[in-house]
Formats: C-alpha cells, sequence, structure tokens
C-alpha cells in the first residue's frame, strides 16, 4: 500500500499537466495569487522509459526555517527528511532574495511569498554560497560510492514573477559594469509559458532548478553553495527540465539531498550570474542505485544522455566532459576508445552549462536517436 506522510506544514500543489507528444505540454491552470504560496502552472515533458521501482511513500517538504539551509552542502547537516529508494517528494523551494530588496526593485508587498518573509525573519548569521536550499533529504541505505538519481516528474511555477540581477564584482564581464547593481523584476506568463522581459521581448518558459546535489564527504565538511562540483549542486543546467533525470555519486551517508535555485528559464553560460530566478514547486522521485558508480555527475532527457564537466579552469573542464562522454559511449554502448572519440567529434554537442559560479561547467549532450533499435 503507498503511504502519505508529510514534513512540515502541507501545501497544495494542484493538478498535474497532461503528458503529451514532442514539445512541452503545459497545463490550463489558471494562474493563482503568489500570496497563495502556491504553484501557477504545471510544466511537463514526455517522461523516459524508466526502470523505474513503483511508488513508495509520498512526501511533502516545504521550506521553513527547520527544513532549509543557506549556502551550504553539508555533511554535518540535521536531515529534513528520511526517504528509501523510490519514494517520491513533493518538494517546495523559494527564491534567493529579501522581500526588502525585492519590493525596492517594484514588487508588490502582496506578491511577497509568506514563505520568504519567515526565512528572512530567521535568516542564519553564518550563511554560505547564497542559495536558500530545502533539505537535506537523507535516502535509507545510501553510502559512499553508490549513485542517488533524481528523477523529475513534475516542475511548477510557484509565483508568477521572476528576478534578475547583477552586480559590478560578479557575472562574466564585470569589469564592463563597475560600480553597478541592478535588478530587475520580469513578470511569468503562466498561461503562455513566457516572461515579459521588455515590451516586444518574450523569453520561453522552462522551469528546472539550478542547485541540486548531496553533501561530500565527511572529511572535507561543509561547502558553499555557490561552485558546482563532483557533488552536483549548483549546475545550472537549463536541460534538466520535468521528465529528466540527474544522477550524483553519494560521498557521504545517506546522500543528503538539498535542492533549490528555482529557474523559470535560463541561457547556456548564466553570464550575469542569475537567470529567471523564482519559486517552484516539483514532484520528484529519489531512486538508490548501488550497481552505478560515477566520478561526475551525469544525466538524461528523452532525446539526450548529458555528461558533464567541472573545474575552475574551462579548457580542463571541456576535456572533462569530453572525456566523460567517452566513457559512456565505452561503457554503456560498447564503442571503442577510438569510436567514442569520433562519435562525441560527429554527432554530440559540447555546450558550455555556466561561466560564473566560481567552477566552471561544461557538458555534452549524446543524442539517442543515433543508435538504432538492436
Amino acid at each position: 500500500m503507498t503511504m502519505t506522510r508529510r514534513v512540515s506544514f502541507p501545501v497544495l500543489l494542484g493538478a498535474a499537466g497532461s503528458i503529451g507528444c514532442g514539445s512541452p505540454k503545459l497545463a490550463s491552470t489558471a494562474a493563482i495569487p503568489a500570496s497563495t504560496g502556491r504553484p501557477v502552472q504545471v510544466a511537463v515533458i514526455p517522461p523516459m522509459n524508466w526502470s523505474a521501482p513503483p511508488v513508495g511513500h509520498r512526501y511533502t517538504l516545504m521550506p521553513t526555517p527547520e527544513t532549509t539551509v543557506w549556502g551550504y552542502y553539508d555533511p554535518g547537516a540535521k536531515p529534513a527528511l528520511h526517504v528509501a529508494s523510490g519514494d517520491e517528494v513533493e518538494v517546495g523551494t523559494v527564491l534567493t532574495n529579501s522581500p526588502t530588496n525585492l519590493m525596492r526593485n517594484g514588487l508588490d508587498s502582496k506578491q511577497v511569498e509568506p514563505f520568504l518573509t519567515e526565512l528572512y525573519a530567521h535568516r542564519p548569521q553564518r550563511t554560505g554560497g547564497g542559495h536558500i536550499l530545502t533539505g537535506p533529504i537523507y535516502m535509507d541505505g545510501a553510502d559512499s560510492g553508490d549513485v542517488i538519481e533524481v528523477r523529475f516528474k513534475e516542475i511548477k511555477l510557484a509565483i508568477p514573477y521572476a528576478y534578475n540581477s547583477f552586480g559590478g564584482r560578479s557575472g562574466y564581464l564585470p569589469e564592463d559594469f563597475q560600480g553597478m547593481n541592478r535588478t530587475k523584476i520580469i513578470p511569468l506568463d503562466s498561461e503562455r509559458m513566457v516572461a515579459h522581459f521588455a515590451p516586444g521581448i518574450d523569453i520561453p518558459l522552462h522551469p528546472f532548478f539550478g542547485s541540486v546535489g548531496l553533501a561530500p564527504a565527511a572529511a572535507v565538511g561543509p561547502i558553499s553553495s555557490a561552485p558546482p562540483g563532483k557533488h552536483a549542486g549548483n549546475l545550472d543546467n537549463k536541460e534538466l527540465v520535468a521528465g529528466t533525470a540527474l544522477f550524483v555519486g553519494v560521498q557521504t551517508k545517506g546522500g543528503l539531498l538539498e535542492i533549490g535555485d528555482g529557474h523559470a528559464g535560463q541561457g547556456n553560460g548564466e553570464v550575469d550570474i542569475t537567470a529567471l530566478e523564482t519559486s517552484l514547486r516539483a514532484r520528484i522521485q529519489l531512486v538508490l542505485h548501488k550497481d552505478m558508480h560515477l566520478t561526475f555527475p551525469r544525466a538524461e532527457t528523452p532525446t539526450h544522455w548529458i555528461a558533464m564537466g567541472i573545474d575552475s579552469n574551462l579548457v580542463t573542464a571541456t576535456k572533462t566532459a569530453i572525456r566523460q562522454a567517452i566513457d559512456f559511449l565505452m561503457t554503456q554502448k560498447g564503442l571503442s576508445h577510438e569510436d567514442a572519440y569520433m562519435l562525441v567529434s560527429t554527432a554530440c554537442d559540447v555546450d558550455i552549462t555556466e561561466l560564473v559560479d566560481g567552477t566552471l561547467g561544461v557538458h555534452v549532450m549524446i543524442p539517442k536517436n543515433i543508435f538504432l533499435p538492436k
């Protein structure tokens, strides 16, 4: 029997959208005022043919002072929730910006989420990479060397706006914007699933989480949520929308998954250091793999496998991503070292994931349709 357990206070997440083929299909859910803290839209794409364990327990985990971490992936953090492989979690996240700053830049006070106000009222003195992350989620039985798969079954907009901001000491071109700071509130159209960036400019929405990661090894201790790494974390990979899966190697007992940094959309590179930053709600399924071992995170979409490389040097990150793609093609598709190298060059795309978070990200998109049915 499937049981439902709730952690923190429950929030109505709304009905799921219908699943179609091809482009993402959107539910016809009407917009709901942001002050309710409820989602306004669902974005779902056709799921992969996952070999999934049956869903076990279902949980709800919403952001409160007791269920969030400010800017760290910490192997010593107290779990907010325990799950088993196959369990599903309805998880909520909030954007990382203070109500004061949002209102200073034009947001109506009625649109500030109660979650966000409560979190900033209890903001800890010591914070790390700037992200408000929901969790940690402890997976029973997970230990160093295993892999946790995060399946993004649904991702929903929670509020009808996002923001983008930059400062003169961050982003990829700080020398061009010295002494400048700007935050722009951007309305989100949940019916058309676009962001109204400016008159005559609409940006298609593809909600995903910028930061999804596990804790490092106990010997490492807490690490900032800003730079991504082998633990995943702040990947800012815009491919990880609903209907995809992220695979991350476990470094400490239980994994201690944290999730946040909601993006309504983003360009590859995230060059000014922020995307369409917003609050999201999602339904994820967590699966433990004892027979899989990864050095760097990998991902899967309905159309591609994704190999990743992360390093403080862009050349090294690129070489790592390509080597990870070659490794995948050799171990999973049986190609020789030489053929795998040539296939990456002739059929795969090497993309910059992000350029602004200390360590830089590169990913290789390996198309599934080049492999003929056996």
